[in-house]
């Protein structure tokens, strides 16, 4: 039988490679590892990556058994879900990968500056009605200036139109360097191996969209830190679904 929500939880306390500091603590208790995160928990100076909104945590721990020399941190709020890829990875004694479980509003508040090289977005709500949190906004590519190391990359990976065209606008806007760029994953040629291997890997969240027909989106940029970041002023078609299995809940068409 499946263990609950509270059961997991409870494990989770347990666990040495989860930190848990939602809004509620974070607030009235500062990170100690806070651009200590390889001397203090990983005791190595390899790069750091992190994957937001990491869900079950198939693409940390994926990347990490990859890239043993890499740290890996997969950060989301909902830890029921974060349960799983955390007790994977110390089941398989993966020691380059953490979880966070905290608001990514907040994630600035754990990492210090340069601390972080890369940023994997694999999935995230596209958040179709405000733009302030979409996990590609300038909101939170401000706050990832803070800790990200300057042209850190930045990996979107998503069945969202939406956020792709909101994205690649935004990126375009602001003149940030494109890597890779692609409307359709799994039908795009000429990707090297190590390219492919990486994209490869599919989250449960994925392996739905893919059996619903949907076309998988990708872009990978650099984000540098000189100039003030903008918003695009454009009106962006609207996915016509809100999740799987769910139908969209708005009766617009378009937004920016």
């Amino acid at each position: 039988m499946a263990k609950g929500k509270l059961e997991k939880f409870a494990e989770m306390e347990t666990f040495t490679n989860v930190f848990q500091y939602p809004y509620s603590v974070i607030d009235r208790e500062p990170f100690a590892m806070k651009g200590r995160w390889c001397e203090m928990y990983f005791k190595n100076d390899n790069p750091i990556v992190l994957e937001l909104g990491c869900g079950k945590g198939e693409y940390t721990v994926e990347l990490a058994r990859l890239y043993p020399h890499v740290n890996f941190i997969g950060v989301d709020i909902k830890g029921a879900r974060m349960w799983t890829g955390a007790k994977q990875s110390l089941s398989e004694g993966l020691q380059n990968v953490a979880f966070l479980r905290t608001n990514i509003e907040v994630i600035d508040r754990f990492f210090d500056a340069d601390e972080v090289q890369e940023i994997w977005l694999t999935f995230s709500d596209p958040q179709m009605k405000n733009p302030r949190k979409r996990l590609t906004s300038t909101y939170f590519l401000e706050r990832y200036r803070r800790f990200l190391v300057d042209g850190g990359i930045i990996h979107l990976k998503t069945d969202s139109n939406f956020l792709f065209t909101y994205t690649s606008l935004l990126v375009g806007k602001n003149h940030l360097p494109v890597l890779l760029q692609t409307p359709d994953l799994y039908h795009t040629d000429g990707l090297d191996a190590e390219t492919e291997q990486i994209l490869s890997i599919q989250t449960y969240y994925e392996s739905m969209w893919i059996a619903r027909g949907l076309n998988i989106k990708y872009i990978k940029f650099c984000l540098t830190k000189q100039a003030v970041l903008e918003e695009p002023d454009v009106e962006i078609e609207l996915d016509d679904y809100r999740s799987y299995h769910r139908t969209k809940r708005s009766s617009l068409d378009k937004a920016k």
